[in-house]
Parts: C-alpha cells; structure tokens; sequence
C-alpha cells in the first residue's frame, strides 16, 4: 500500500516534457547557427523572397476555378425578378 511519503517519479517537478526539451536545444542550435553563419543567412535573404513569391502566388490563386457556383447563383436571381 502505498504512503503520502512515497514520491511518483512522474510527478516530479524536474521532469522535462519531450517537446520542451526538444524546443529548448532548437532554440540553442538556432543561436549557435545564427552565431556562426549569420553572414551565410543574410545572403540568402533576398532569394528567399524570390523564392516566396511564386509560393504566395499559389496561395493567394486558391479559390479560382469555383467560378461556376457563382454565377449560378447570379442566373437564379436575375430569374427570379
């Protein structure tokens, strides 16, 4: 039978969730990167704007070709006056 003294090893306050430590050495990764290759990352900048515009483009062209709910709707009320 187990006691209030016993501690559960789960309920452990120094018990690090997965994913916050898997954030956490991102986060210290992403610093050292920056560190060392910040000169590197700058000069890519400009293609990476290149590079979002046709992938904004894609994005933002979503809903063409639904054209034909639309105007059935438009033929349905100009019948209906």
């Amino acid at each position: 039978m187990p006691t209030t003294t016993e501690v559960n090893p789960q309920h452990e306050p120094s018990h690090i969730p997965m994913w916050m430590g898997l954030c956490f050495f991102l986060a210290i990764a992403a610093f050292f990167l920056w560190q060392e290759h910040s000169a590197h990352m700058l000069g890519v900048l400009p293609y990476l704007l290149l590079l979002a515009c046709p992938i904004i483009h894609l994005f933002m062209h979503r809903g063409h070709g639904r054209h034909e709910r639309g105007d059935a709707g438009q033929e349905r009320h100009m019948h209906q006056r």
